[in-house]
């Protein structure tokens, strides 16, 4: 594997800066790019699973976190609250209290639940300077969220169908998981609620992963202080393991916040809330895409698709109309144009793009480009409609090869 520290700054894809500071990386253009795909990847898989999307604000009150119950047991990790008119206002640790308030905010019937809520959204954690590192872990988080809220009988199910939809964006991504752990709590008082809710939640979470035919271990003491949770895990370039994906069952903060619906029998329940994240934090997906494909990411993924390579000036035309077609179809395409160097040194340059098309006097005769594949392949010749459609076919399947 790759150092995703180095090799990320050496293919341009984020950067830092001190007076920006530590743990606070910024998104260069082909980051960005690798970004926003992720960004419609979720945000598509999840419109097809019946997910809603919303956008909420990265503070809020006090006030919220301690009835979230964050402000008593994750203070720690939070930054300190700012005065504003009188009232104090906190950068947010998660997105489930907004969300919960959202749910809250009209009454609910049993005929819309599961109710699932996603957002992609801005959370921050004062993480220790002594710890940041990377992408890996950092003080501003863009958090692939979501929440669903549902009757006691369905959370598993939808547990589940969480697992599911993991599984399938970890083979798109072409990563694989290191394990899976069933995340419990451990001795202290560090958890909120009672007992019999936790075990009830761990039950549900035994039943999803019996349902999705996982293996897992069982942690103690990694639990969520709301309640326990199904944490993905990965290992980095140096072995270290951390979480990218969770799927957590809560019953604590349906209470605190009075989350009602009316249900088939007129009378008022409480829902349960199930958290799942499906491809984690865009800071960590980034970076595990680095260091298992060393940049040379899948061509959905990858900064920039294409490299047209014009052999002169005289084929300067055929490239701008190949350039458009490109565009119009959806590709990330660049030109490297006779006046940036020899086409070896051209090609050379386009680095791990998947596909470089070359276009010399016959090409542009005939419509039709030479293809350079990534895995070191040249077909011959081909028209530029069916080269376009292919590789466009291959992005919009998210397939990993490339022809």
């Amino acid at each position: 594997m790759h150092d995703h520290r180095k090799l990320g700054r050496e293919l341009d894809l984020f950067g830092s800066d001190p007076l920006i500071g530590a743990g606070l990386p910024y998104w260069l253009p082909a980051g960005a790019a690798v970004r926003h795909a992720l960004e419609q990847y979720v945000h598509d898989v999840e419109r097809r699973a019946g997910y809603q999307h919303v956008h909420s604000p990265v503070l809020a009150k006090r006030e919220l976190y301690e009835l979230s119950g964050h402000w008593s047991h994750y203070r720690d990790d939070m930054f300190p609250p700012m005065s504003v008119g009188g009232e104090e206002f906190v950068l947010r640790p998660s997105l489930c209290p907004h969300h919960a308030l959202i749910y809250k905010s009209r009454g609910r019937s049993y005929r819309e639940l599961p109710l699932r809520l996603a957002e992609l959204g801005g959370m921050y954690r004062s993480e220790a300077s002594g710890v940041l590192g990377g992408l890996t872990r950092v003080r501003a988080i863009q958090l692939n969220d979501a929440h669903i809220f549902c009757d006691v009988d369905d959370a598993a199910a939808e547990a589940a169908d969480a697992l599911a939809m993991i599984r399938d964006a970890y083979a798109a991504m072409g990563i694989e998981p290191a394990r899976v752990r069933l995340s419990l709590p451990g001795a202290g008082g560090k958890y909120a609620g009672a007992p019999p809710l936790w075990s009830r939640a761990a039950a549900l979470l035994r039943e999803a992963l019996s349902l999705s035919g996982l293996s897992y271990e069982a942690e103690e003491g990694e639990a969520a202080f709301y309640g326990p949770k199904i944490d993905v895990q990965i290992v980095d370039s140096a072995g270290r393991e951390s979480t990218l994906s969770t799927v957590q069952i809560d019953f604590h903060q349906p209470e605190r916040f009075g989350l009602e619906y009316v249900g088939a029998d007129g009378e008022r329940h409480r829902p349960v809330m199930v958290h799942r994240s499906v491809i984690g934090s865009l800071e960590r997906a980034l970076a595990q895409l680095i260091e298992v494909h060393g940049g040379a990411f899948p061509p959905w993924l990858a900064p920039v698709q294409v490299v047209l390579v014009p052999i002169g000036e005289e084929q300067s035309v055929a490239a701008r109309s190949v350039l458009s077609r490109c565009l119009d179809a959806g590709l990330r395409v660049e030109v490297a144009w006779a006046d940036q160097g020899s086409v070896g040194a051209r090609i050379h340059a386009a680095g791990p793009v998947p596909y470089v098309a070359v276009i010399g006097a016959r090409e542009a005769g005939a419509d039709a480009v030479a293809l350079r594949l990534r895995d070191g392949r040249r077909l011959d010749p081909l028209p530029v409609g069916e080269v376009v459609g292919r590789i466009a076919e291959r992005v919009s399947s998210r397939a990993l090869d490339l022809w």
